[in-house]
């Protein structure tokens, strides 16, 4: 399983429920990464989409303990292992992690890949990914050329789990 973000210097992610910044150079890879493929969110995640409508062209998966939640286009896991299970037939670098915080934090020992868009720039966030930099478990294995949109500069990056 995969793992994809947007993190800021401090590896922020979120403010409110919402995205720090929306740079549309990022999109455009997330929406071009993920196309086609499972994506497992939350549902505060689902409900931060346009029309809170699950993302088109791709398998939406969202874990939430509301059993009310009936959504066309959406299948619903009430935990981890149920969600483990749903894709567990599937070839795992197409299945990805898509949010929020504690989404990421309950699936990052599943991922053996991070996709990370790195913003060179600190934000008020409230959310924040774990700072793979600093586990021992994860290595950077890629880094674009540097990226600039307006003022700030980012780089897509990516983050391996280290063989045991």
């Amino acid at each position: 399983m995969k793992l994809i973000a947007a993190a800021d210097a401090r590896w922020g992610i979120g403010k409110d429920g919402k995205l720090l910044v929306s740079i549309p150079a990022d999109m455009k890879y997330f929406q071009s990464v993920t196309s086609g493929h499972t994506v497992i969110m939350g549902r505060k995640t689902l409900e931060s989409f346009p029309g809170k409508k699950p993302l088109k062209n791709r398998r939406n998966i969202v874990l939430t303990t509301r059993k009310d939640l009936k959504m066309d286009g959406v299948e619903i896991a009430s935990g981890v292992e149920e969600a483990l299970r749903m894709v567990s037939g599937s070839d795992p670098d197409e299945v990805f992690c898509i949010g929020g915080a504690q989404i990421y934090r309950l699936f990052l020992p599943y991922c053996d890949t991070a996709l990370i868009t790195r913003i060179d720039h600190v934000y008020d966030a409230d959310a924040f990914l774990p700072d793979l930099d600093q586990a021992p478990e994860w290595v950077k294995t890629g880094e674009s050329d540097e990226q600039v949109f307006f003022h700030l500069t980012y780089h897509f990056c990516t983050y391996k789990r280290r063989s045991s």
